[in-house]
């Protein structure tokens, strides 16, 4: 067991026994795929509807004679007190809990058991062997978000420590903080770079534009995962040729697990191990594999807390190609990201809003849904959904978070809504820019 694996195993999450069931579930799907997938199904769906008092709720005594009878859980559905969607015997102090990034504008917060925790880490870390990285050796370049305040910074800091990666600041991707990741790059062996992909493409441009292989530059590099957002193919190519390094392209949730991962063949493999990937049209009915539809998971293994037949916002297309046993996700349709331009010059994720929301999720469920528009570069409109009027205290809060993650002397103005308007395709995103430019 390395490092990491007992890290693991110190926080109460047993990896020795995930990985050795990931081996038996992978055995299975190998013998027999649809038998395997069917048991599975069925096991975790009647589990929650015998253990669990919220899901049966759901359920509404409606009745189950086949998969597609199970209604569809949204966000919405989930957005209540923790502690009611706990299965019986699971509490929060003896179960992992985190919160959702809110990028399709619905932040929640979850639970999966520590058994469930640990069998996503023992897949992970099984979808990285398969393109020769060591998540315990190899060191990580790590282009993701940070809380701010100084207890949450320091634990994200210690754990990437233990994960033995470096974590950039890319809250900030001005010119002079892009040079000083590239000095990084310099001075640092990276194996992997691993991190929201606007960001990623936001340091390839600026290497590019210094003509600047970082292959060259930083010659341990192997490979490059991108996450979080879409990976268009013009930016696949412009990381290709700047990086120099192998693109492997996830889509996950940080409520489930990884979705789908990138296999040495260039296939996005859907994770048919721990999940149920489903595609249904508008109202509800399973599609045959080549029709696009909104994409429906369902957690095979988390008892703490149901995801059944979760509706998790995108759309895509399983290509006709898939068998039971080799799934393949063939088009994805969302998790595009723009960046809020600010007066001084920065250029901001838009997911970096994800750690302003954070700040008014509250586990009692009362703000539904959140928007942010950036009206001018200096003034940002909240939208949001709620029972209640926000407080004067819980607008200070986020006024505060926004000069904490962005700067000061923004404008913020809130407004509140019954609803809040949805793209063509239905989807809610959470941040919109009316500027004109565009990073």
């Amino acid at each position: 067991m390395n490092r990491f694996e007992r890290v693991l195993s110190w926080q109460g999450f047993p990896i020795s026994a995930a990985k050795t069931k990931l081996e038996q579930i992978k055995i299975a799907l190998k013998s027999n795929a649809q038998d395997y997938t069917e048991t599975s199904k069925w096991s975790i769906f009647n589990y929650h509807k015998s253990h669990n008092s919220h899901y049966r709720q759901l359920l509404n005594n409606q009745p189950i004679s086949c998969w597609e009878d199970i209604p569809i859980m949204t966000k919405q559905d989930l957005q209540v007190s923790l502690e009611q969607r706990l299965s019986k015997d699971f509490s929060a102090k003896s179960v992992y809990v985190n919160k959702t990034s809110g990028s399709s504008g619905h932040p929640f917060i979850f639970a999966k058991d520590k058994a469930a925790h640990a069998l996503t880490w023992a897949h992970i870390i099984s979808l990285y062997q398969q393109h020769d990285i060591d998540m315990s050796q190899s060191y990580e370049a790590r282009f993701y978000g940070i809380p701010k305040d100084f207890i949450s910074n320091k634990k994200e800091r210690l754990k990437d420590v233990f994960a033995h990666r470096f974590r950039f600041d890319i809250f900030d991707l001005s010119d002079d903080k892009l040079e000083d990741f590239l000095k990084e790059f310099k001075r640092k062996p990276f194996e992997l770079i691993n991190g929201y992909t606007s960001s990623i493409v936001m340091f390839a441009k600026f290497l590019q534009s210094k003509q600047i292989s970082l292959k060259a530059v930083c010659p341990s590099l192997k490979a490059c995962i991108t996450t979080s957002e879409m990976l268009f193919d013009s930016d696949r190519k412009l990381l290709e040729d700047v990086l120099g390094v192998t693109i492997i392209n996830e889509y996950g949730a940080s409520e489930l697990d990884v979705i789908a991962f990138e296999n040495t063949e260039g296939e996005w493999q859907i994770n048919n191990k721990t999940l149920l990937v489903e595609v249904v049209d508008d109202h509800h009915k399973v599609l045959p594999n080549g029709e696009e539809g909104h994409l429906v998971v369902t957690s095979l293994y988390n008892k703490a807390h149901p995801f059944i037949r979760y509706k998790i916002g995108d759309v895509g297309v399983i290509s006709k190609k898939s068998t039971a046993e080799h799934q393949i996700l063939k088009k994805l349709t969302g998790r595009t990201n723009q960046f809020a331009i600010l007066p001084s010059g920065k250029r901001i994720p838009a997911l970096s809003f994800y750690y302003v929301t954070k700040s008014v999720i509250e586990d009692s469920g009362d703000v539904k849904e959140i928007k942010v528009i950036q009206e001018t570069e200096a003034e940002f409109k909240i939208e949001y959904v709620s029972e209640n009027e926000l407080t004067d205290r819980q607008k200070s809060k986020i006024t505060k978070a926004i000069e904490t993650y962005l700067e000061p002397n923004l404008k913020v103005s809130f407004k509140k809504f019954t609803t809040l308007e949805r793209s063509k395709s239905g989807k809610l995103k959470q941040f919109i820019s009316k500027l004109n430019q565009h990073a």
